[in-house]
């Protein structure tokens, strides 16, 4: 391998690692037009693992806007980055598969009139994201989303536990 495909390897690895990063800031900051722009065209995203949509991106975008709205704080982190590229047309790295784990604490909204806000997390969830990676004229663009949710823990407790009564 030569110096300027090394060289290239590197800067492709970190124009990845920066659409990775934006990806869990737009769903954390509910941008969900950039959400959108991550995405190359005809771009798909599936959720259904964590209760949610499969669909295109604009489709995604639209159900995460409204399902995000009863989480008002939400935190990816997205770690234990595993890249792979892959060729096509005998061009170097025009594809490439991201898998990551994540961990996702958020708080559910207050309910209205509310004075003491929590700011504690109340749902955490974790898993493995698998991200289908496109080189495109604009650079990297998300062709595929599959998130692979594994557990998750609401006020402490599994889902599947009652509150004791007091």
């Amino acid at each position: 391998m030569t110096q300027r495909v090394e060289l290239a390897a590197v800067i492709d690895r970190l124009a990845i690692d920066a659409l990775i990063t934006e990806y869990a800031v737009t769903v954390d900051d509910g941008d969900w037009d950039a959400y959108q722009q991550l995405f190359a065209p005809g771009g798909r995203a599936d959720y259904r693992s964590a209760g949610g949509i499969e669909g295109d991106a604009a489709e995604v975008a639209a159900w995460l806007a409204d399902a995000m709205r009863m989480f008002p704080m939400r935190q990816h982190l997205i770690v234990n980055r595993r890249l792979e590229f892959g060729t096509l047309e005998q061009d170097i790295g025009d594809w490439a598969r991201v898998r990551a784990d994540y961990v996702n604490p958020m708080r559910f909204a207050d309910p209205p009139g509310s004075t003491t806000p929590s700011s504690a997390p109340d749902f955490v969830c974790g898993g493995r994201y698998a991200f289908a990676l496109l080189r495109t004229h604009g650079g990297w663009r998300l062709r595929q989303v599959a998130v692979r949710e594994k557990w998750r823990r609401a006020d402490g407790r599994r889902p599947d536990e009652r509150p004791t009564e007091d």
